[in-house]
């Protein structure tokens, strides 16, 4: 059920993208609910996939309201370690690793900016605890 509200944020105007990725950012912060999008591979993937494609949607066309929670939920998922692993491994979209989205945080975003920073850190201090799902 969760995949299915996700895809249906895949494509679509920014503001139906912006709420499915607020409802999976709530499903993420509950312990419960991240425990169960990581439970296996397979969800996490999906799950991964859908906010790949919201970053790409971003690339095309900017919106600070969707990269904070895009930003958000990968942040979030980094608070599981085996999800953390993979995404340092190679489920981590390229423009959040190498910093070039930072170009669509808004000047007076220090949140986002915040989240992005931590995002990075906790990726970087992955390497060292490799975990497989």
């Amino acid at each position: 059920a969760v995949v299915f509200s996700l895809c249906s944020g895949g494509f679509g105007k920014e503001l139906n993208k912006t709420v499915a990725t607020i409802i999976l950012q709530k499903i993420l912060l509950d312990d419960h609910g991240l425990a169960y999008i990581c439970y296996t591979y397979e969800r996490f993937k999906s799950v991964t996939s859908v906010l790949q494609s919201m970053v790409d949607s971003l690339v095309r066309e900017p919106s600070g309201r969707l990269l904070k929670h895009v930003v958000r939920c990968y942040l979030r998922l980094t608070d599981n370690p085996r999800a953390k692993e993979a995404l340092n491994r190679t489920l981590m979209p390229e423009q959040l690793k190498d910093g070039s989205i930072n170009k669509m945080i808004k000047q007076d975003d220090n949140s986002t900016k915040r989240w992005v920073q931590m995002l990075q850190r906790n990726l970087s201090n992955s390497k060292n605890t490799p975990q497989q799902f």
